[in-house]
């Protein structure tokens, strides 16, 4: 059975990911159930330790982080998460009752792109991940463009390269044989 193309791209359409690090057995069910029933595949951990384990062994799509946690708070979390190449490109939204402008420039200041305050409304929740996992795909995208066009780059100046040799030795072949003949 052949698929037409529409059929095909829904098949390999990868689910989006998103890991949510909250201490708060309620915003994590209120988020888990929102996320959820907008098609997202929702992760879970209660701690910042176990969201930067969680994040190196499944990285997810995008994360929501909670500021106010115990051990290891959200900016410790975020500015570890940072700090890791293999997990620096992972979208950060806070998400926390904290509300002052201090608070959320520090938070964007190490690296989150977006800090939304408590109690949240689901619909703006949704219309941020959304947002930043469109940005987060843009990017990626433009990531895979730069590396092909570096890539043909080098191969052009490459060819061209050889050709200014080849030009160079055709030279130095006309100034010899034009030495011969006179």
């Amino acid at each position: 059975m052949n698929l037409s193309y529409e059929q095909e791209f829904e098949s390999n359409k990868k689910i989006d990911s998103i890991l949510v690090i909250d201490d708060s057995p309620t915003n994590l069910e209120i988020l888990h159930d929102v996320l959820g029933s907008a098609g997202y595949e929702v992760l879970v951990e209660m701690d910042g330790a176990s969201g930067i384990e969680q994040v190196e062994s499944n990285p997810p799509d995008l994360i929501l982080l909670d500021v106010m946690m115990p051990k290891i708070d959200g900016f410790e979390t975020c500015r570890r998460l940072q700090a890791n190449p293999s997990t620096k490109n992972i979208p950060i939204i806070f998400i926390t009752a904290l509300t002052e402008a201090e608070e959320k420039v520090k938070g964007l200041g190490l690296g989150a792109v977006d800090y939304i305050t408590k109690p949240f409304e689901q619909e703006e929740v949704l219309a941020r991940i959304s947002l930043h996992l469109k940005l987060r795909k843009l990017n990626i995208e433009l990531d895979k463009q730069k590396q092909e066009l570096e890539i043909r780059v080098q191969e052009r100046t490459s060819e061209l390269s050889q050709t200014l040799d080849e030009l160079k030795l055709s030279q130095l072949q006309l100034v010899h044989t034009e030495k011969i003949t006179s």
